[in-house]
């Protein structure tokens, strides 16, 4: 096996294998109706069913068959959002219908890394690289400007929008070690959540506003390689009561997007199990 599929539920504090395959998967998001989880492989992005027996079908993305782990679908299950890079070289945003279809582009400066739709589905937040610098950006469904919500403070990355729409969630350097931070979500002052010896990564707060899972590495990790002993976390939308839930060999490909149940109750990850 190189990768498994699970799903940790917090009533039972227990985990179960959806699915597991020697090929390798990244990035669980949970469809809005609960019924199954968007991957990608090589590339492409694929729905992989939850209700029966579980087998990934690529769905249709056009031109875009260089997707990453940054994808999601939107709050009423009906678009997608990916991030590509066969059009420019470079990663773009694109959206198109959740079932598949030709994608549109939304940003128009790249590299741009997707992460998150706002509650309201109008607005989409991600990770962009302008002159080698990692900023947070939120940006209209339909296009046009970008919202610049960091300033260069460091590595910024991983943003999520919190379950109102106040605040997107993110991951900073810019204390000296990666840490979870938040954000109002119109701009204004970031607020650090997350003091630890860890270096935090890819915070998803849940559907119903009562915590935030992310993603914890040893401090001397630099980056968010894959295949390293991790940690996932959870914590209050305060940072208060942070507790691990489960250690495992992941990283890159684990949670790097939105991976709650529509309810809250659990969320997908993926544990690897490493190439010798």
């Amino acid at each position: 096996m190189r990768s498994s599929i699970e799903i940790f539920d917090l009533n039972s504090r227990m985990a179960r294998v959806v699915w597991q395959t020697p090929a390798l998967f990244e990035a669980p998001n949970w469809s809005p109706c609960g019924q199954f989880l968007l991957l990608n492989s090589q590339g492409r992005i694929y729905r992989l069913d939850l209700t029966g027996e579980p087998r990934p079908v690529p769905i249709e993305t056009g031109f875009a068959i260089r997707c990453n782990n940054d994808h999601g679908l939107s709050p009423d299950g009906t678009h997608m959002a990916i991030s590509d890079k066969v059009e420019f070289g470079k990663t773009a945003i694109y959206v198109l219908p959740a079932a598949g279809g030709t994608p549109r582009r939304i940003t128009d400066n790249l590299p741009s890394y997707w992460h998150g739709w706002s509650p309201d589905g109008e607005r989409l937040t991600y990770c962009g690289i302008r002159d080698d610098v990692f900023d947070i950006y939120t940006i209209d469904l339909k296009g046009g400007d970008e919202r610049r919500l960091t300033q260069g403070e460091g590595r910024n990355d991983g943003p999520d929008y919190s379950a109102d729409g106040r605040w997107i969630y993110f991951n900073s350097s810019r204390s000296g070690r990666m840490q979870i931070w938040r954000v109002p979500a119109d701009g204004g002052a970031a607020e650090w959540v997350t003091e630890s010896e860890a270096n935090d990564w890819f915070p998803h707060p849940s559907p119903d506003g009562q915590a935030v899972v992310f993603l914890s590495y040893d401090a001397a990790v630099i980056d968010h390689p894959r295949d390293h002993p991790v940690r996932v976390r959870m914590m209050d939308p305060d940072g208060r009561r942070v507790e691990t839930l489960f250690e495992l060999i992941g990283g890159q490909g684990t949670m790097n997007s939105p991976n709650w149940a529509p309810d809250g109750s659990a969320f997908a990850y993926v544990r690897y199990f490493p190439v010798s």
